[in-house]
């Protein structure tokens, strides 16, 4: 027993002296113990909420502790500088920052007081030059460029709200009138004691500009007056920087050029009358390539294997047009399509003749169509608007089913709104698209009908990496019989971007063997995708029909899941899908590259 209490005592006394020994080396040796393992910060940071992020974000801890007062005075002399100067860009003029030690370890904190938040308490807004005059609009000019002053009397004090409030007063002058208006003097007086700061700016407006000739770099190919009716302004009229800007952007709408630049030529400027500057304005472009050739290969299982030959001509007949052709195979659907853009006026307007003829053959029905029309189209705040004329002659032949030949001269109405980050992947955005047509017997058409068509498709972002993408589209052709009218004016819904799960136009009217389209059509989808950078999963559930009346339309309903790729020549899209009622599990893909 005692031999047992002996050998305890002597255990516990050696398990005393490691504790000792490790609690020494704790004591003089704190860096050692903090760099082994310790998670405690050689510095810590005590700010007020308000500044704690910019502090943070632009203040460097050290990283190690600091063990000698040699150390720490040179810290203690780097956080009050930089540590001033961050809050003084945030209007805190009498900051304060105290080093002290928290525990034995060594870390020790930074204790930031930032004293009152400075306020604006006097605003001077001093012009000079010509706006000071009294002739004309100046002195009502002058009330609304302090009227907009954006850092008023009670406001906060921040060397940011500081600098963006001048230059956008100087914005303001210079749109109009003074090409030439600078700042000349600014000041910020600063009372920390009354935590208050006086602001003076002195902006000097210069002379009145007016627009003068057109000088024109760069043409090559085109006319003068190809650029000139692009013009948003007259020679004579005042300076005005948004016209500028709109001449600009409808000089790079065009296809013609790769590049425009418009500006005012303020070195060749003349006097005219009352002191006013003549200056001209200088166009500068590069013309683009007038002549390509393009080959592209594609797959999709909708279509198959595609192959494209591309040809465009921007200078056709010299007359600055656009002529596109296209001949396509696949191998459900061989196209040629030839069309000629003409430019677009001023407003936007542009006339577009197409013609084409195309072979296909889906679902066991083969149709041969003829097509040529007109479209004028206008694009206007993001919305494409166009109207049409088009005549077609269609043979369709269902297998099991009866010849038939349609044609029909139609007159379309297209609309369509698309508001997206990114055009190729969106993650935040909608596209909207309405379409109206018709015709009747009386037209060069063997059936009385009105086509309208409706979709909507919204992408919503949950986070950086997930989206859900919801579609919805419905279609109605309002006439006596779906008999005389060209399939593409009817319905039929199946694959890729209706309802996955049913084959390609797989949904629709039986006539014989084949599959054809109906006067109703319903489809809607919801998609949820989480991105892993340019790679992604999605899951989905689609449904929709098509038939010939409203009583015959049966929803149908199919789901599944696929991997998405941002690929550098645009989206990949790998889904497997079951329909309902269907036995096996289809595979919907698609691909595209250009060369």
């Amino acid at each position: 027993m005692l031999s047992f209490v002996s050998s305890f005592l002597i255990f516990f006394l050696r398990l005393a002296q490691w504790a000792l020994l490790l609690g020494c080396a704790t004591l003089f040796f704190p860096a050692y113990v903090h760099a082994k393992g310790s998670s405690i910060p050689a510095v810590m940071l005590s700010a007020p909420e308000e500044v704690r992020e910019v502090l943070k974000e632009h203040f460097a801890l050290p990283e190690n502790l600091l063990k000698s007062e040699g150390e720490r005075a040179q810290f203690m002399r780097r956080a009050q500088r930089e540590i001033h100067d961050l809050l003084v860009t945030e209007g805190y003029f009498s900051s304060k920052v105290i080093l002290r030690a928290v525990q034995h370890s060594g870390t020790l904190e930074v204790k930031v007081e930032t004293g009152p938040r400075t306020r604006v308490s006097q605003v001077n807004l001093e012009f000079r030059g010509d706006i000071t005059g009294m002739a004309g609009d100046r002195s009502v000019r002058v009330q609304q460029l302090r009227g907009g002053w954006k850092l008023p009397v009670g406001a906060f004090f921040t060397a940011v709200a500081w600098d963006e409030s001048k230059q956008e007063l100087l914005a303001r002058l210079n749109a109009r009138d003074y090409a030439a208006a600078q700042l000349v003097e600014s000041a910020a007086q600063v009372d920390a004691a009354t935590a208050s700061v006086t602001l003076h700016v002195v902006l000097d407006s210069g002379a009145r500009y007016q627009f003068g000739e057109l000088r024109l770099e760069g043409l090559q190919r085109y006319p003068e007056s190809m650029l000139t009716r692009y013009a948003d302004f007259e020679a004579g009229q005042p300076y005005a920087r948004q016209s500028l800007l709109t001449t600009q952007t409808r000089l790079q709408n065009l296809a013609q050029f790769n590049s425009v630049i418009v500006s005012l030529d303020e070195e060749n400027t003349q006097a005219g009358a009352d002191g006013v500057l003549i200056a001209p304005v200088k166009v500068q472009v590069v013309e683009a390539q007038s002549r390509k050739v393009a080959v592209g290969l594609g797959y999709s299982t909708n279509n198959g294997v595609r192959s494209e030959l591309n040809y465009l001509d921007l200078n056709l007949a010299e007359r600055a047009w656009s002529l596109k052709g296209a001949l396509t195979l696949e191998n459900n659907r061989q196209q040629i399509n030839l069309g000629i853009d003409t430019l677009p006026n001023p407003r936007g307007l542009r006339v577009l003749w197409h013609a084409g003829t195309e072979r296909t053959y889906i679902q066991g029905l083969e149709t041969w169509r003829d097509k040529l029309g007109v479209t004028r189209s206008q694009r206007v705040f993001g919305v494409e608007n166009s109207v049409g004329v088009s005549w077609q002659q269609e043979r369709r032949l269902p297998n099991g089913g009866i010849l038939e030949n349609d044609q029909a001269l139609v007159l379309d109405w297209h609309v369509q709104r698309r508001t997206v980050d990114n055009p190729l992947f969106p993650m935040w955005g909608s596209l909207s698209e309405i379409r109206v047509g018709g015709t009747g017997k009386v037209f060069l058409s063997d059936q009385d009908f009105v086509r309208s068509y409706l979709r909507h498709q919204l992408w919503t972002p949950l986070g950086e990496n997930d989206v859900i993408s919801t579609r919805g589209e419905v279609g109605y052709t309002a006439s006596p019989s779906r008999l005389g009218i060209p399939q593409e004016y009817l319905f039929r819904a199946g694959g890729t971007q209706t309802v996955r799960g049913f084959a390609y136009q797989s949904l629709g009217m039986r006539e014989g063997d084949a599959v054809v389209g109906g006067r109703v059509m319903a489809t809607a989808s919801v998609e949820y995708t989480h991105w892993f950078n340019q790679w992604g999963v999605a899951l989905f559930s689609d449904a929709g029909d098509a038939a010939d009346t409203v009583e015959a339309f049966r929803a149908r309903v199919g789901w599944g899941g696929g991997l998405r790729w941002r690929s550098p020549v645009g989206p990949l899209a790998l889904d497997f899908a079951r329909g309902r009622s269907q036995l096996d599990t289809l595979v919907h893909f698609s691909i595209a590259v250009a060369f």
